[in-house]
């Protein structure tokens, strides 16, 4: 591992050895969040995936529940009406925390209409009521999934970029520290041992 280029002297030598304890307690802080937020992650990605097959599942319904919407009913009063909403949705977002990642936060708000659905009963069939309502009901769950899948991705964003830091740490500058602190004792030794030499020889010849 190549050292630092320093000049070898005690006030380095202090200098150094207090960078490379910041350096290890930094490393073991970031360590541990980078284990919490893979944990933290783990569990966000169970929910993740247990929502999307929960949606996939209703979504298949819902498509299934307007095809059969459409086959007993004529193509443009289908048309229509399905074209006109119902219900007036409002999604506020917000950002909420998760490990010091700011994650989306949706709130999602429903205003109906004052005359209910937006087609007369006796122009649609009851299975159009039942398609509309179970596209409705199932609304609030994509946008959950859709909140919950962004949030996985910007998590293992995070989690990728903070493992880098804690590699960097751990075998480049850690080694790099270790490496010129060593180096800077065996200099300053060699020197006293010199110094130590000179001495002798000095009072020898005195």
């Amino acid at each position: 591992m190549a050292r630092l280029n320093v000049n070898p002297t005690r006030m380095e030598l202090k200098k150094l050895k207090a960078r490379l304890s910041t350096a290890v307690r930094g490393h073991k802080l970031l360590k541990d969040k980078s284990d919490e937020m893979v944990r933290r992650f783990t569990v966000i990605l169970r929910e993740a995936k247990s929502l999307r097959e929960e949606v996939e599942k209703e979504l298949s319904e819902v498509l299934r529940a307007f095809s059969i919407a459409r086959s007993v009913t004529p193509s443009f009063e289908a048309e229509t009406a399905f074209a006109m909403p119902s219900v007036a949705v409002t999604a506020e977002c917000k950002t909420e925390s998760v490990m010091g990642v700011d994650v989306p936060k949706v709130t999602l708000s429903s205003e109906k209409r004052a005359d209910g659905l937006p087609y007369a009963y006796s122009e649609i069939t009851g299975e159009a009521d039942y398609s509309v309502q179970k596209a409705s009901d199932l609304l609030p769950k994509m946008v959950a999934l859709a909140q919950t899948e962004k949030t996985v991705r910007m998590l293992a964003e995070e989690i990728e970029r903070n493992k880098r830091r804690v590699n960097a740490l751990e075998y480049v500058m850690i080694p790099q520290l270790e490496e010129t602190i060593k180096y800077i004792k065996d200099k300053l030794d060699e020197n006293e041992r010199a110094a130590v030499v000179r001495l002798m020889k000095v009072k020898s010849k005195a």
